[in-house]
């Protein structure tokens, strides 16, 4: 038995608010479960009613007497406490409440919801909503909502955080034909969310493709672990709306800055292989075609048109959206030569010209498809006078029948015309778009699918015996205690230090003379930079002077900076200068990492130095799931790897001691969750090594 079987198979139900009149939800509900075909008892509950549409009704679940394993609540949210606690009394397993009133409407709603959520739990009864339009199971089948109609059956599971979303869409899929396996209003996700749904659906043996519309992620932890477990097994196709809370963050490090409000979930869903989508049509494009095409073994795409313009467009598309434009094997092109016209173009697109009539259509078809240099095939139909829009779907499908493990998808670019070829093929399970682009954006979910499917397993950061974590939380508690967030540069040089991080030596010098003895001990020549909590990028306020070689530079630095700093920001707390050795300059990098609310922290690599924010050269990752292969692959992602494998006779830079640093970074913040900010601006690569030449970190 799957987890979620009260929800979508359970033996009997009891409608809690059912109603005799037909306008009210009660009673729509009911009559829904009824008329979908389920075949399980069904209870209505309502202490006014002896009998509701037939069938017998209850004053309460706890005097039905019998086991219910699944409770529809839909009375006023007051009273829904009440029918909860009964519900739980009488041993029920699962609960949709669709009742409204609850964190939506406010504090009073928000207590009202955790206290549901308690009595669930203490009753061990799962909880779907509240707030939600309910749920269906085509092949239960079920229809537990007050949605106008019922799916057809398909391979598509629906889950949804708008009810009004997956109404719209309901409505929309029988026009069209389009079947589902289920659908689910999530509804405020007080107990059960998206990861749950998920995960049962990945198990249900009717479910071919998941589908999610998403506002938020609820548990981002437990949602990473089950999308990337899932998404190995079928394709999980997000949309997602609004933004992180996390960027709604004033951002104080060059990190935060680059790290967008949407950008957590972009590299949540990168990393545990969910496709993500910006439109609704995009979003069942990609439905249809991964219910009815196989996924491809490349990225090797062939092209047949009758029409010249339409194949560049589509070449372009597949060349923009990262596929390859498949190359034919010698025994193709002779073929196609020998039997096509002096004028058609028998390399890739393929152009069998405006005269085509179907077989025309069906030999090239059928001699691209058998080259193993092809993976998958777009078919282009115009409307021209011969054109047989009828007889050509017929020979693309019969073509296709030969060939079933290459994805074939069709674009029959016209309207009236060509509407009944194009019916034919959407029924017999070749997607027909009205446009190239739309069927090579689809194709690229199919290729890009056999990737993730291919992926190595989760990895994780190593762990480095050589770190000193004592030496970190001692220099926390010193920052707390002078009731500080930010460390000053001594201080994140240590923390970095103790975590082996290559940084440059740093001593904080109080006064003038202080910083002569200590460039003393360090070594010409040096820098001086302001020492301040409320002081983040220095440069901006004079607080950094560099290549000083001599005792009365530095005495003249030194007050020049405490002047500058005054003028700027009289306010600011200065606890004197950070005096640091000066290093040969190397290739500037930034390594940094921003904590997000859903997801944890997020680790940023990419060029660094004062145009940072300018360029924007950065790639991410979440530290969750992140080894030293994921960290490889993000640094090849950016430009600065270019410069780092050796540009225009420069020597390579060690790139191995960038994979150490940034692993290290992502091991110190995975021990200390209470660090919400870090900043390593900028890091020198050098040919041997690399070395953190300016170490910003914030503390919550």
């Amino acid at each position: 038995m799957h987890a979620l079987d009260v929800i979508f198979r359970p033996q009997s139900i009891a409608v809690v608010g059912a109603s005799k009149n037909r306008e009210k939800l009660g009673n729509v509900i009911l009559r829904n479960i009824i008329g979908s075909g389920y075949k399980g008892i069904v209870f209505p509950v309502n202490p006014k009613e002896t009998e509701i549409e037939g069938l017998k009704a209850y004053p309460a679940v706890s005097a039905i007497g019998q086991a219910v394993d699944l409770a529809v609540v839909v009375v006023p949210a007051e009273r829904a406490l009440d029918v909860t606690r009964d519900c739980g009394k009488a041993g029920v397993k699962g609960l949709v409440v669709i009742s409204a009133g609850f964190k939506e409407v406010g504090k009073e709603g928000l207590a009202r919801e955790k206290e549901l959520v308690e009595i669930c739990r203490a009753h061990d009864m799962l909880l779907l909503g509240p707030n939600c339009v309910g749920i269906m199971d085509t092949h239960t089948p079920l229809n537990a909502s007050f949605a106008a109609g019922f799916p057809l059956r398909g391979e598509i599971a629906f889950i949804s955080q708008s009810g009004a979303m997956l109404v719209a869409i309901l409505d929309w899929s029988v026009k069209t034909g389009l079947g589902f396996s289920r659908f689910v209003s999530m509804g405020n996700k007080a107990d059960l969310n998206e990861a749950d749904f998920i995960a049962d659906a990945v198990s249900d043996p009717n479910t071919k493709v998941i589908l999610c519309y998403i506002e938020d992620v609820k548990d981002g932890e437990h949602f990473l672990r089950v999308a990337d477990e899932a998404t190995r097994y079928k394709p999980v196709i997000v949309l997602k709306s609004g933004t992180s809370q996390a960027g709604a963050q004033a951002a104080s490090s060059h990190t935060g800055a680059l790290a967008g409000s949407d950008l957590a979930y972009e590299t949540a869903f990168k990393q545990t292989g969910i496709i993500r989508v910006r439109t609704m049509s995009e979003l069942f494009d990609l439905a249809v075609v991964f219910t009815r095409q196989p996924v491809p073994r490349g990225r090797r795409v062939a092209v047949v048109t009758n029409a010249g313009g339409p194949g560049i467009v589509t070449t372009d598309s597949i060349e923009a959206g990262g596929l390859d434009m498949a190359r034919f094997n010698r025994e193709t092109i002779e073929a196609l030569r020998g039997e096509l016209p002096a004028e058609a173009n028998v390399f890739n697109p393929v152009d069998v010209l405006g005269d085509a009539r179907t077989e025309r259509f069906r030999f090239a078809m059928e001699k691209v498809l058998s080259d193993e240099n092809v993976d998958s095939a777009v078919v282009l139909l115009c409307p021209t006078a011969v054109a047989e829009p009828v007889e050509t779907a017929e020979a693309i499908l019969a073509v296709k029948e030969k060939y079933p493990q290459k994805p074939v998808l069709a674009v029959y670019m016209g309207g009236e015309s060509l509407a009944p070829g194009a019916e034919l093929l959407a029924e017999r399970g070749i997607p027909c778009f009205t446009f190239p682009e739309l069927a090579v954006r689809a194709l690229g979910g199919l290729v890009n699918y056999g990737r993730i499917k291919e992926r190595p397993a989760k990895e994780e950061l190593p762990v480095y015996p050589d770190v000193n974590p004592e030496v970190v939380r001692r220099v926390f508690s010193r920052v707390r205690e002078d009731r500080r967030r930010t460390l000053l540069g001594s201080e994140a040089m240590e923390v970095a230090a103790a975590y082996g991080i290559p940084v440059t030596p740093v001593k904080l010098a109080r006064r003038a003379a202080e910083a002569v003895t200590h460039a003393a001990e360090l070594g010409y020549p040096v820098v001086l930079k302001v020492a301040s909590p409320d002081i983040i990028h220095k440069t901006d306020v004079g607080g950094v002077r560099v290549g000083l070689q001599t005792p009365e530079e530095i005495r003249e630095a030194f007050w020049e900076i405490m002047e500058r700093v005054h003028e700027h920001l009289p306010r600011a707390l200065v606890y004197g200068v950070d005096v640091q050795k000066m290093y040969p300059k190397g290739t500037e990098l930034i390594v940094g990492v921003t904590r997000d609310i859903q997801f944890g922290p997020l680790i940023a690599f990419g060029l660094g130095g004062i145009y940072v924010n300018l360029l924007k050269d950065v790639a991410f990752r979440l530290v969750w799931g992140m080894g030293e292969q994921q960290v490889e692959e993000m640094i090849k992602e950016t430009k600065a790897y270019t410069l780092l494998r050796g540009y225009r006779g420069e020597k390579p830079r060690d790139i191995g001691a960038l994979v150490n640093v940034i692993s290290r970074v992502g091991r110190l913040v995975s021990d200390f969750p209470e660090i919400v900010e870090i900043d390593i601006n900028p890091v020198f690569a050098y040919e041997q090594g690399a070395v953190a030449l300016d170490v910003k970190i914030t503390i919550g």
